[in-house]
C-alpha cells in the first residue's frame, strides 16, 4: 500500500517505522527542512520537504498515485486543506485526519455534508479522557482496555514483591483460583518481553497484562490484590488545556471536588466561566511548597497535563513522594513512556501513542476491529474478526499452531459473553478474538486469521 502523510511529527515517525516494517511504501511531507533530513536517515521512505496546503508541492510528491492519505500535522487547519487536495488529485484514495478541536465530531460532520471524503477522523483527546477516567479511582493499574464492544477487558501492573502473584507459576496462580477467570497475557522483565505459557513464573518488578471478561473484572482486580476506590475524595489538575478543562468537566458531573493549577491568569478567567464546582488556582501545580498548602496529603490522584513533559514527569513523581495513590502525567515524548514506568509510574498518557492505535486500525482495515501497543512498540493487543474459509475457523485451540510470539487472549461469539481459552474452546468464523502478539509477529497473525497475502 501507498501512504501519504502530511505532517513528520513524532507521531507520524513512530506510526511509519511500523508500516515500514510491515511492508508498505511511504511518503511524509514536512515544512521542516531538518527534520525531514533527519528522518531520510533513519527511515526507508520517501520525504519530501514541502507544505501540506501546495497543490505544486503534493504533485512532485505523487498523491496522485496514494492509496491512503494522512493528516497529522499540528495544525487542524492545515490537516483539513491537505485532506481537500487529497480529494482532488486521489480521488480513489482512503482519507484520515487528526483534528485537536473539541469540536472534532461537528466538522466531521460538516466535511460529510460538503461532499469532502473523509473515512476516518481521530480525536486522541478524546481516547486519552476515557482512559484517565477508566483507571482513576484503582491504584496500582495502568490501564484498563476494551475490546468487543467492552465485553474484554485488559489491565497491566507492576508486580510488587508482596503481591500474590509474585514468585508463582501461572499454572500455580490457575491451581490456586487466583486466575480462574483471567489470563496473564504478557509479561514485560525490563527490556524483554515474553509471551508466556503456563509454566512462566511471575517475578517482582515483572510488568504484566492480564486479560479479563467485564463480568470478571472485579473479581479478578480484587484477586491480584487491587482496591477500586469507591468513591474519590479530591483530584488535583495540573495545566488549564482543552484535556484538562474536559476531566474537570467529567469530574465534576461524578461531583468528584477538583483543583486545577494553571500558570496563566487569563486562563484562569476562562475555565472560571466553563467550570461550577472546580477550585481554579492561579499557581505552578509542579511546586512542592503549594502543593502542600493545597493540602495534597488528602489528594486520591494527581494528573499533570502541561504541554512540558519534564514538568509533568517531575511533578508527578513529586506527588508519589508526598503521598498521592495515582498520579498520572501526560507525556508527548515517546521515548518517556518507559522511563516513567522505570520511575515507578505505573499510569502514563500520550497523545501520540492514541493517535497511532486509530491509524492502525484504520490502515489496517478489513477484519482489524481494534488495535493497542503495548510496551512502547514491543507488542500488541489486536483484535480480529475471523472470516469465512479463515485458517482459525472452526476449529479447537488446541489443534490451531500460532505464530512465534502470539497467544489467544479471549474468544467473543456473537451476542455472547466473552470465552476465556481452553485446548477445546471452539473458534468459528465470525467470532471476535483477542490475540496478544510480539510486534514483529503481527503481519503473520493477520495472514493467517484473515487470509491476508503478503504485501
Amino acid at each position: 500500500m501507498r501512504v501519504h502523510f502530511a505532517g513528520a511529527g513524532q507521531c507520524a515517525e513512530y506510526v511509519a517505522r511500523r508500516l515500514i516494517r510491515e511492508g508498505h511504501d511511504l511518503c511524509l511531507m514536512d515544512r521542516d527542512e531538518v527534520r525531514c533530513h533527519d528522518l531520510e536517515e533513519i527511515l526507508d521512505a520517501q520525504v519530501v520537504v514541502g507544505n501540506a496546503m501546495s497543490l505544486k508541492d503534493w504533485r512532485r510528491a505523487g498523491l496522485d498515485k496514494t492509496d491512503l492519505f494522512v493528516g497529522c500535522t499540528d495544525s487542524d487547519e492545515d490537516n483539513v486543506l491537505a485532506c481537500l487536495i487529497a480529494n482532488e488529485l486521489a480521488p480513489g484514495a482512503l482519507k484520515a485526519i487528526r483534528l485537536r478541536t473539541p469540536e472534532f465530531s461537528a466538522w466531521d460532520q460538516m466535511l460529510k455534508r460538503l461532499g469532502v471524503r473523509v473515512d476516518r477522523v481521530i480525536h486522541p483527546e478524546t481516547d486519552v479522557l476515557e482512559r484517565i477516567l477508566r483507571v482513576l479511582n484503582i491504584p496500582g493499574v495502568e490501564d484498563i482496555r476494551n475490546f468487543a464492544d467492552e465485553r474484554v477487558k485488559v489491565f497491566s501492573m507492576n508486580v510488587e514483591p508482596d503481591t500474590i502473584l509474585a514468585g508463582k507459576s501461572l499454572r500455580s496462580l490457575r491451581r490456586e483460583g487466583v486466575l480462574s477467570t483471567a489470563r496473564v497475557s504478557l509479561i514485560f522483565r525490563g527490556t524483554e518481553l515474553r509471551v508466556p505459557d503456563i509454566d512462566d513464573v511471575i517475578l517482582p518488578g515483572d510488568h504484566v497484562y492480564v486479560i479479563t471478561t467485564r463480568e470478571a473484572l472485579e473479581e479478578t482486580l480484587t484477586a491480584v490484590g487491587i482496591t477500586r476506590h469507591e468513591r474519590l475524595r479530591e483530584v488535583f489538575i495540573v495545566g488549564g488545556s482543552e484535556l484538562a478543562l474536559e476531566l474537570a468537566l467529567a469530574l465534576e458531573a461524578q461531583r468528584v471536588p477538583v483543583k486545577l493549577f494553571e500558570q496563566d491568569p487569563r486562563r484562569c478567567e476562562e475555565l472560571a466561566e466553563e467550570l461550577a464546582n472546580t477550585t481554579i488556582i492561579n499557581a505552578n501545580g509542579t511546586d512542592q511548597g503549594i502543593l502542600m498548602r493545597e493540602n495534597i496529603e488528602g489528594v486520591d490522584a494527581f494528573i499533570s497535563l502541561t504541554s512540558n513533559d519534564d514538568a509533568n514527569l517531575i511533578a508527578s513523581l513529586l506527588a508519589r513522594r508526598l503521598g498521592v495513590d495515582k498520579v498520572i502525567p501526560l507525556l508527548h515524548r515517546l521515548d518517556y513512556l518507559p522511563l516513567a514506568q522505570r520511575l515507578g509510574i505505573n499510569t502514563s498518557v500520550s497523545m501520540r501513542v492514541k493517535a497511532a492505535d486509530a491509524l492502525f486500525e484504520f490502515i489496517r482495515g478489513g477484519g482489524v476491529l481494534s488495535v493497542r501497543t503495548l510496551g512502547e512498540e514491543a507488542a500488541e493487543a489486536i483484535e480480529l474478526d475471523v472470516p469465512q474459509g479463515s485458517k482459525y475457523a472452526d476449529r479447537k485451540l488446541s489443534e490451531i499452531v500460532l505464530p512465534p510470539g502470539t497467544l489467544i487472549g479471549a474468544v467473543v461469539p456473537p451476542g455472547m459473553p466473552a470465552q476465556m481459552p481452553e485446548p477445546e474452546t471452539v473458534i468459528n468464523a465470525g467470532d471476535r478474538v483477542v490475540f496478544f502478539a510480539e510486534e514483529d509477529a503481527v503481519h503473520k497473525l493477520e495472514v493467517k486469521v484473515l487470509n491476508r497475502s503478503r504485501r
